[in-house]
């Protein structure tokens, strides 16, 4: 009996040995072709670009090959626009305020090439994407490049089924030294006929748009860029040049029918003129870490005409608006540098 059961343990071990190989040699997971474009709570990713008057940007995009494995032959990933993604994504979003829709990027605005090579023993590679800001690029549109990975088994990959990672959907915001998101808890907003000026309406923020390098616009009063007539009533600030040391600002509407003036308060005083301040430091715990502090003190009054059919409202505004911007001095390209 002893010696059945040792031939019965010899031929296990036996077979132990014989099943032993590298394993872990071998690709454990199918290979699939990817963006990397992390997406916001709107379903597409935020792309910034610096502006650059008359200039190209151009803009990386990684595509990634999973697997546990480096692909053994160089791989050609196709790249193709897809509208229809975008479209589902816009009646997602939307419905039908056609309004709001994000608008696919004209093809004169940008150049990218039809696909992109992921060389042998690489499981990475970046999309070269140029794109062409010229000033006629209204940012009161939602601009978006719609993108995927075309899947065709004759091409040598397979790519990702998954939404996101199959697809991006780069939502292009350029921005320049005084564009972005500004604290609002100190713009008040008030009927011209508030005399007191005791209860203003307010918002927790405002976003600056790029017109050029160094002018930008806001949404006139409470409204921003998920108003319907937000194209009405942009208000544009200009900064001083850079070699300049005025802290006045420019500031003016082309919109007439706004009836756009300077501010007067209850006692009838018309002397107020908006201006800045800009300053920088570096963090006391992150050395590498720059802060950029901007703070615009704006004064300004308009017309609202289409809230109400037939009737004018008109708004008087105080207040300033400050963003703090931080940058990684450690990181080379601006785009990455700054932490948005």
């Amino acid at each position: 009996m002893k010696k059945y059961i040792n031939y019965f343990l010899g031929m296990v071990v036996a077979v132990c040995f014989a099943s032993c190989n590298d394993e872990w040699k071998d690709e454990q997971y199918l290979q699939m072709a990817s963006f990397k474009a992390n997406v916001n709570g709107q379903g597409v990713t935020t792309t910034y670009v610096r502006y650059k008057p008359g200039g190209v940007v151009r803009y990386e995009l990684p595509v990634l090959l999973s697997g546990s494995t480096m692909n053994t032959d160089p791989i050609n990933v196709k790249v193709a626009l897809d509208p229809d993604t975008l479209a589902v994504l816009n009646q997602n979003e939307y419905g039908h305020r056609e309004e709001l829709y994000f608008q696919q990027l004209p093809s004169k605005y940008y150049e990218m090439p039809e696909s992109v090579d992921i060389p042998a023993g690489e499981c990475s590679a970046l999309l070269s994407i140029d794109f062409k800001l010229s000033d006629d690029l209204d940012q009161a549109d939602k601009w978006v490049l719609p993108l995927q990975i075309v899947d065709d088994s004759s091409l040598g990959y397979r790519a990702n089924p998954r939404k996101y990672f199959r697809r991006a959907m780069l939502r292009l915001l350029p921005f320049n030294d005084y564009s972005g998101t500004y604290d609002a808890s100190q713009y008040l907003i008030y009927f011209k006929s508030d005399t007191d000026e005791k209860e203003p309406f307010a918002v927790s923020s405002q976003r600056a748009f790029v017109v050029d390098d160094r002018t930008v616009f806001i949404y006139a009063g409470t409204r921003d860029i998920d108003y319907l007539d937000r194209k009405l009533y942009k208000i544009y600030i200009r900064f001083p040049k850079a070699d300049s040391d005025s802290k006045t600002l420019e500031v003016w509407a082309d919109n007439e029918e706004l009836n756009f003036g300077p501010y007067i308060d209850k006692d009838g005083n018309s002397a107020y003129q908006s201006n800045f301040n800009m300053y920088w430091e570096m963090d006391e715990l992150k050395p590498y870490l720059k802060k950029i502090f901007i703070t615009m003190n704006l004064y300004y009054e308009f017309d609202d005409y289409t809230t109400v059919p037939g009737q004018r409202l008109r708004y008087k505004v105080k207040g300033s608006l400050s963003m703090q911007r931080n940058l990684n001095t450690l990181i080379p390209d601006e785009d990455q540098q700054i932490q948005w």
